[in-house]
C-alpha cells in the first residue's frame, strides 16, 4: 500500500516540472453509483496513475448526496494509490459541525487537499440556494473554516463565463478574489468552450488583485463524446456552448434520430486538443480533465499533446 506524502499540495506539484515533460494535468472523478461503476472508476484510476497526474479530485454530490461514498473513495485514492488526492467539499445542507467532522474524516485518511465549494441545490442545480440554518452562506466562509482547522491546502472553483448567480462579471471576479484572499491557494474552472472566456477571467483577476492573480488558475476541460450529454451539462451549470462550437458538433451529430456518436467523439477529441494546445501556449499552470470516470478520451488528448501515453493505455475502458 502506498500513499502520497501528507504535506504535498497541489501548488507544490504544479511548481515542479511536469513529470511528462509537456504539461501538468489533473483528472476529476465522480463517486460511482454502484459496484459496476466503482469497478469502472478503478480501471480509470489505474490508467491515470501510470501517467502521474499532478493530482486527482473527487466530486461531492449535490446536498451531500454522495458524502459517505466520497469520503470512502477519496480515502482509498489517498492510501491505495500514488495519487495526490483532492476531495471536494460543499456547503449545501451541512451545518458547521458537520463540515468540521467531514474535514476531520479526510484528515484521518491523510487528505489535506480540499476543494471548497458552495455547491448546487439538490434536485435543481439552478434553483434557489438555501443556507443551512447552522451552516455557511458562501464558499469564502468554507475556505476560512477549513483553513482554521489545521494544515490544509484549499482550492476553489472559478467560472470563465461568470457564475450564473453572479450579478455580472465584475461581481463574479470579486467573489473569486475574495475566496483567494481568504486562503485558497488555487482555483479550478468550470468546463468552458471558449479560450477567450478563460483569458478574460485571468485578466480580470490580475486587474482586481495582482497578488491573488499569481495563484494558479487551472482550466477545466472535458473531451466531448456525446452532444446530448454536453448540452445537458451546460444547461445544468448555467454555461453556454458558443454557436460556432455548437454548429461544429451538430454537423457531426447529423440529422438522424440518434446522434452519430463516433463522429461527435472525433470532433470532441479534436476540439479538446485544440483548446488544450492554445491554453498551453498561453502559459496555464495545468489542465484539469473531467473524466466521467473513463480514461480513453482524455488519454487520446494527452497523447496528441505529446505527453507520451503508452500504446496500451488509450484502449482501456470506453469513451
Amino acid at each position: 500500500m502506498t500513499s502520497s506524502p501528507p504535506a504535498l499540495s497541489v501548488v507544490e506539484r504544479l511548481a515542479a516540472p511536469p513529470a511528462n515533460g509537456v504539461v501538468h494535468f489533473s483528472v476529476e472523478f465522480m463517486p460511482p453509483r454502484d459496484q459496476e461503476g466503482e469497478a469502472r472508476l478503478w480501471r480509470a484510476v489505474r490508467v491515470f496513475e501510470r501517467l502521474d497526474p499532478s493530482f486527482v479530485s473527487l466530486t461531492y454530490g449535490a446536498g451531500g448526496s454522495t458524502r459517505d461514498r466520497t469520503v470512502r473513495i477519496a480515502g482509498e485514492l489517498a492510501t491505495q494509490t500514488t495519487l495526490v488526492t483532492v476531495a471536494h467539499l460543499t456547503a449545501v445542507n451541512h451545518s458547521i459541525a458537520e463540515l468540521r467532522a467531514l474535514v476531520g474524516s479526510y484528515a484521518d485518511q491523510g487528505i489535506t487537499n480540499l476543494l471548497a465549494l458552495r455547491g448546487d441545490p439538490p434536485g435543481d442545480p439552478l434553483g434557489e440556494w438555501v443556507r443551512h440554518p447552522q451552516g455557511v452562506e458562501y464558499a469564502r466562509e468554507l475556505v476560512e473554516l477549513i483553513s482554521g482547522l489545521g494544515d490544509f491546502h484549499v482550492g476553489v472553483a472559478s467560472f470563465p463565463e461568470g457564475h450564473h448567480r453572479a450579478r455580472d462579471l465584475d461581481q463574479d471576479t470579486e467573489v473569486l478574489v475574495g475566496k483567494l484572499r481568504a486562503g485558497a491557494e488555487y482555483s479550478v474552472t468550470q468546463m468552458f468552450f471558449d479560450v477567450e472566456d478563460f483569458l478574460r477571467l485571468r485578466d480580470r483577476v490580475a486587474r482586481a488583485d495582482p497578488e491573488q492573480a499569481a495563484k494558479p488558475l487551472i482550466p477545466g476541460l472535458m473531451p466531448i463524446t456525446s452532444l446530448a450529454s454536453a448540452r445537458r451539462m451546460t444547461q445544468l451549470s448555467g454555461s453556454v456552448i458558443p454557436p460556432a462550437v455548437e454548429r461544429r458538433f451538430a454537423e457531426a451529430a447529423g440529422d438522424g434520430p440518434e446522434e452519430d456518436r463516433a463522429a461527435v467523439r472525433a470532433v470532441g477529441i479534436d476540439f479538446a486538443t485544440e483548446t488544450a494546445q492554445r491554453l498551453i501556449a498561453e502559459g496555464v499552470a495545468g489542465l484539469h480533465f473531467c473524466s466521467l470516470n473513463f480514461a480513453k478520451a482524455t488519454c487520446e488528448v494527452l497523447d496528441r499533446l505529446g505527453v507520451g501515453v503508452p500504446d496500451a493505455l488509450p484502449t482501456v475502458g470506453a469513451r
